[in-house]
């Protein structure tokens, strides 16, 4: 698969990466329901296998787990890929997720996520959300503090606006963003692309097929079946005419395929990757296969 060198750093991302998200199982509030260890270690190989250079995590996956089991699937290899993962999404022991971007709670926060993965030093840290708005600069120096420690590579931020990007960049440059990105949402069009465009800052976009949404495979039936701690099921994205719309809008992503090979879950993909201000475009996978239709959107170039 072809890569993309992200922004003004020295990570050369192959243009789809392993989202962890879903691996991160049940029991917590963004879940999408339980699953298994194994099985997620065998999907992190398979991506690895099919070309995939980078992995993206979070320590909120699953309370930890999501981290725990990319770990696992690392251990032991010659070469480990690219590890991206986010800071400032902390938990009590009840699982009640807490947004805190102290600076004393990112750095026991990234020492949590270095023992978690097993490595010792992580290629990109993100703020995951910039909550509490008071905090961005402290939690911005913090980062800086841990890349000047050797703790990090490259930082980053996932979730920003235009307004909180030149907030920190202004006090240290930004290596990349992180936002949601598919044709169901396109907001970033307006604001942050163009802005990463001129300032040089990578992006890495989630969620481009939407949580399943542009598949093409989600029907009304089929939300209703997902496991209760599938924080789908009370999406509104994914209920009554919005759910139509996305189908709708995943038969001219079939349609717009077609002519390279891809289906609509691909297709959604490419769509992503056509705009040049986007470096990757981030997957997530439960299973070992279901990458393997995927993957060849990394190396088709859409008309825009």
């Amino acid at each position: 698969m072809r890569t993309r060198r992200l922004g003004n750093t020295d990570l050369d991302l192959t243009t789809i990466g392993l989202g962890t998200w879903a691996i991160g199982g049940g029991d917590w509030s963004f879940a999408w329901g339980p699953q298994d260890e194994a099985e997620s270690i065998r999907t992190i190989h398979d991506a690895l296998d099919l070309g995939i250079n980078w992995i993206d995590t979070a320590p909120v996956y699953g309370m930890g787990t999501a981290e725990k089991t990319v770990g696992k699937a690392l251990a032991g290899m010659d070469e480990r890929p690219i590890i991206a993962t986010k800071c400032g999404r902390t938990w009590r022991p009840d699982r009640t997720i807490e947004p805190c971007i102290k600076k004393d709670s990112i750095k026991h926060e990234c020492e949590e996520s270095l023992r978690r993965l097993g490595i010792d030093i992580i290629d990109l840290y993100q703020i995951h959300w910039p909550e509490p708005d008071e905090d961005v600069e402290e939690a911005w120096d913090a980062v800086g503090e841990l890349k000047a420690e050797g703790k990090i590579r490259w930082c980053g931020v996932s979730n920003f606006s235009v307004a909180h990007l030149e907030r920190v960049h202004a006090r240290r440059p930004v290596a990349s963003l992180q936002p949601p990105y598919s044709m169901l949402r396109r907001d970033v069009e307006g604001g942050e692309l163009p802005w990463c465009k001129e300032h040089g800052v990578g992006v890495v976009a989630y969620s481009p097929m939407q949580k399943g949404l542009l598949t093409g495979k989600m029907t009304a039936e089929r939300v209703a079946s997902l496991p209760n701690d599938d924080h789908r099921r009370s999406d509104p994205m994914f209920l009554g005419d919005r759910l139509d719309h996305a189908n709708d809008l995943a038969t001219q992503l079939a349609q717009l395929g077609e002519p390279f090979g891809l289906g609509a879950a691909a297709a959604s993909v490419a769509w992503v990757l056509r705009r040049p201000e986007v470096t990757s475009a981030i997957v997530g996978a439960r299973r070992p296969g279901q990458l393997a239709e995927i993957v060849p959107a990394g190396d088709v170039d859409l008309a825009t």
